[in-house]
């Protein structure tokens, strides 16, 4: 993350101005806006998998969920908005013209070199201050793992998934974890 404006500004202030950038994706942190780095093609497809897999996982139990990929920001507080890779809201639909998730219940970062230690620390505690977050993955495409922080009764809990099945319950979705980590990288 670098930072691109120098006056804090909230996330109202915040969104109203990214809405009126021709290019580029921006978060809010502690009232600073923050360019995000140009993605790879290995990080874009990685996220189409991710959200068809989490799409996918929601139609098959009927769930009263959508999934989202990029562009739908996380309010934290009023001075920090995240846009994640990935992430599932339950509840009402989200209205057509939000640029919220109004109850995110999954959150889903795909790790880059600039990213790694804020999504894995930053990110993480922040997101878990909101009660509608039950689960953040953090996608490792170079060690082929998914972290997946989980919360559990009042404590946040870490699983390192490989293989197999993952299930985020709630809302009560199963995923394959080769539907997200292709076996060999395309």
């Amino acid at each position: 993350m670098s930072a691109t404006a120098q006056k804090r500004i909230n996330a109202a202030e915040f969104l109203a101005w990214a809405q009126s950038q021709e290019k580029g994706r921006y978060e809010l942190f502690r009232g600073e806006t923050f360019a995000m780095a140009p993605e790879r093609a290995e990080h874009v497809a990685a996220k189409a998998r991710i959200w068809r897999a989490l799409a996918d996982a929601i139609a098959r139990v009927g769930a009263p969920c959508e999934a989202f990929v990029d562009g739908l920001g996380v309010k934290i507080d009023d001075h920090t908005v995240y846009e994640p890779d990935a992430l599932v809201n339950c509840g009402d639909p989200v209205p057509a013209d939000s640029l919220l998730a109004p109850m995110p219940v999954v959150i889903v970062e795909v790790i880059s070199p600039s990213s790694r230690s804020f999504d894995k620390n930053s990110k993480l505690s922040d997101y878990f201050r909101l009660a509608s977050v039950k689960h953040y993955l953090v996608i490792d495409l170079s060690r082929r793992l998914i972290l997946h922080y989980r919360r559990q009764a009042d404590q946040i809990v870490v699983g390192i998934v490989k293989e197999g099945r993952m299930t985020l319950d709630p809302p009560g979705l199963d995923v394959a974890v080769d539907e997200i980590i292709p076996e060999f990288p395309a």
